[in-house]
């Protein structure tokens, strides 16, 4: 399906045709008309399909249509970098219509809060903003929502992993009752479905497969302890040619820690993590996006926010938690039809979560064998978890959860 089928402006039209835009995605393609028609819509679509041109374009359509303006959107973004990503959007986009957009989000000097609060005085279209910034203006009196049409919660699962939910409950509570209400998540866990239920009216529900992940991973797993993964990882970077090598970790202080292991034994790497500032974080991403730096470390956060083409190897320090993060992870290489190489370290608590991401996508991943200098590493068996003589406490013992068998509100037995 075309953009000139959906009965867009015809000033909309030219900005995409200069922007050489043609053929919608799925997610478009079924969001489009939807959002056209004033509906409430709950979107399960993924970045990398096409999702925030599924709704600015209809929101600009709107808005270019629309005699007397106001802010007629607000957009909430979980991170700086998604809603810069936003806003540039809306500027090639909206290059022909003058509609005017800005990000509000926290990180940046006096400056930009004041070039913040001047643009919200002045009068803007669109507001693209984190959290906890666009709170801090509310509460500076520069924003009147009264005349809102549209409220956008961009990777609201994302949102709420991060703690923004009563964030987002006090913001919706300032809006028109009477606005279109859209929500678009990666995934759909309980927590999503019972906000949507809390905010949105009678919505249509559109729901894009999670894609497979690309042809051109070749995907691996190595069955490690943990003692063994920074040899591990040594042994890889040390004795091959990668030149851009993403490496994920579960926590912030898992990533800490591997940075600094890593620089003792010679590795250069950079890792983001939220005790940086953000000037800080998005020098460390120019300098990777601009080859200046061979290895970065962050945690699934960064999964969803960096789009860095040539990334030769994305290593899995730790099995993410979510089957569906792994997609997202890995997704950072082999993109646009190049190849790359995917690494997953499983140790032994870690093999019911990949088993489950076995299962989600629909194939065995490879083992491969670790070096012998190494020793041995846990035997994979998803079902019965086991450490080999002598790698735990009190030698050779399976290694199972016991019942519990604790008071209500403890702690499993020991």
């Amino acid at each position: 399906m075309t953009f000139h089928e959906f009965g867009f402006h015809a000033r909309l039209l030219d900005g995409l045709d200069a922007m050489g835009f043609s053929k919608a995605t799925p997610i478009q393609e079924q969001a489009i008309p939807v959002i056209l028609s004033k509906k409430d819509l709950i979107a399960c679509a993924q970045t990398g399909t096409g999702k925030t041109a599924a709704y600015v374009l209809p929101i600009l359509n709107n808005i270019v249509s629309t005699e007397n303006r106001h802010l007629n959107t607000v957009i909430i973004a979980p991170t700086r970098e998604l809603a810069q990503q936003i806003d540039q959007q809306i500027e090639g986009f909206s290059y022909f219509l003058g509609v005017s957009s800005i990000a509000i989000y926290g990180g940046g000097d006096g400056a930009v809060w004041d070039q913040q609060k001047r643009a919200m005085e002045g009068g803007v279209d669109i507001i693209i903003a984190t959290p906890g910034r666009l709170i801090a203006q509310m509460a500076m009196g520069t924003i009147k929502f009264d005349h809102v049409e549209h409220l956008v919660l961009d990777e609201a699962d994302r949102m709420l992993d991060m703690g923004f939910y009563e964030d987002i409950i006090r913001i919706i509570k300032e809006l028109p009752q009477k606005r279109q209400t859209l929500l678009f998540s990666a995934t759909m866990p309980p927590k999503i479905r019972a906000l949507a239920n809390r905010i949105l009216n009678n919505p249509g529900e559109i729901n894009i497969a999670i894609s497979k992940p690309a042809e051109g991973i070749l995907q691996q797993a190595y069955m490690v302890f943990n003692e063994q993964k920074e040899k591990l990882i040594d042994m890889l970077l040390k004795g091959n040619t990668y030149n851009s090598v993403l490496i994920f970790a579960s926590t912030k202080d898992n990533v800490k820690k591997l940075d600094r292991n890593l620089h003792k034994i010679g590795i250069r790497s950079k890792s983001i993590h939220s005790d940086l500032e953000q000037l800080e974080r998005e020098h460390i991403l120019r300098e990777f996006k601009n080859k200046q730096l061979s290895v970065l470390i962050g945690t699934d956060v960064l999964s969803r926010g960096i789009d860095v083409e040539g990334i030769d190897l994305v290593i899995n320090y730790d099995v993410p938690p979510d089957p569906e993060d792994y997609i997202h992870r890995i997704g950072r290489t082999a993109r646009a039809a190049t190849t790359g190489t995917a690494i997953t370290f499983i140790n032994d608590l870690d093999q019911r979560k990949f088993y489950r991401i076995e299962s989600l996508i629909g194939k065995e991943i490879p083992k491969i064998a670790l070096p012998a200098e190494l020793g041995a590493g846990p035997v994979y068996s998803p079902e019965v978890r086991t450490r080999k003589p002598g790698e735990q406490k009190g030698g050779n013992k399976k290694f199972r959860r016991k019942p519990f068998r604790g008071k209500k509100g403890g702690k499993p037995a020991q």
